[in-house]
């Protein structure tokens, strides 16, 4: 299920690190310090690897999702 508009302002450092879900293997990385960056799991070669496009609010869940596509077709090709 996609991250919702309110979900990423709202979200808030735990005791642990946390992942908010977006689609197609995006996801918000909520560190216990506060910091949030935006990560894409995705198999390459049959390696699990992440890429990381920055941090929130720099960059935003539209232009992130736009970067997520861009990077899928590489990945593919």
């Amino acid at each position: 299920m996609a991250l919702g508009a309110l979900a990423v302002p709202n979200a808030e450092p735990r005791g642990k690190a946390d992942k908010l879900a977006d689609s197609g293997g995006l996801y918000l990385f909520v560190s216990p310090s506060g910091g949030c960056l935006w990560r894409l799991n995705y198999r390459f070669d049959g390696k699990q690897k992440a890429l990381t496009f920055g941090k929130y609010p720099d960059v935003s869940l539209a232009k992130v999702r736009d970067r997520r596509a861009a990077a899928r077709e590489l990945i593919a090709d």
